[in-house]
């Protein structure tokens, strides 16, 4: 029987939703981006549950949408612009669920985060990673543009410019570069982190409930103008991208473990 790719578990009033596919680093595909969106919806329908913790198994928090699925399915004859139009909509919707929920999330950060996965720990409330993870915005290096609201949530956490930085040049932060950002709030030795996010989601399950909501839902007031067109941009966007040039190059370099070779000259 296969394990599910996500997770759940309710312990008092502290939901920990898990990302279980550690063989791929917790890489986002159609049914594990349908399954996060399916335990969200749980978090934010159980009244027991007062916070939630977001976490992953192994040495990945999240690595980003699963580029050796879009390989697949490219191989098998489909279009990659079909894979990307399939896999946003789960993932965009997850990423909307997540800031909507009226109960504060906790990233509990465990390991490798990239692409689509910075987009799910930036829209959790609190991120507390281990020191040895590292975060690399991933999308341009591979020939693509970002989604999961990362163009509105990434510069919004460390401005824009740094986020120009983060999209041009992707370097590899290491954790307390990434908490000198601003984009983590603790840096912890690895056999701390469970302990510490928990006890964390414990003061938040024991706090004001509904001054916790309202607070969450002032903020979303703010970015949401913002990142609900955002979203949609970002959609379209990755969609056109995939069927670029550059992204199958991109793909294929990835696939083969080698640099890309962009074409310099003519038409995407």
């Amino acid at each position: 029987m296969t394990e599910p790719s996500v997770l759940l578990d309710i312990a008092e009033d502290i939901a920990t939703v898990t990302l279980n596919r550690p063989q791929v680093l917790n890489a986002l595909d159609l049914p594990m981006a349908e399954a996060l969106v399916r335990a969200i919806q749980t978090c934010r329908e159980d009244r027991r549950i007062r916070a939630v913790i977001l976490t992953g198994v192994g040495r990945g928090f999240c690595a980003g949408g699963d580029m050796k699925a879009a390989w697949m399915h490219i191989q098998a004859g489909g279009d990659p612009r079909h894979f990307f139009r399939d896999l946003t909509i789960p993932l965009h919707r997850a990423i909307t669920d997540l800031r909507l929920l009226e109960k504060p999330v906790v990233a509990a950060i465990n390991g490798a985060v990239g692409g689509a996965g910075l987009s799910l720990a930036a829209a959790c409330d609190l991120r507390l990673v281990v020191d040895s993870a590292k975060f690399k915005q991933a999308y341009t290096s591979m020939g693509l543009v970002p989604d999961g609201g990362w163009t509105a949530m990434i510069p919004a956490i460390i401005g824009s410019t740094k986020a120009s930085e983060l999209l041009l040049l992707d370097p590899v932060l290491d954790a307390q570069e990434a908490f000198a950002l601003g984009l983590v709030h603790e840096v912890l030795p690895e056999d701390e982190l469970v302990e510490r996010a928990r006890e964390v989601a414990a003061r938040l399950a024991a706090g004001p409930a509904t001054a916790f909501a309202g607070a969450k839902a002032l903020l979303n007031a703010s970015l949401f103008p913002v990142m609900e067109s955002q979203l949609e941009r970002e959609r379209q966007r990755i969609i056109e991208q995939g069927g670029t040039k550059d992204f199958l190059e991109g793909l294929s370099a990835f696939v083969e473990k080698r640099s890309p070779r962009f074409a310099t000259r003519g038409s995407p």
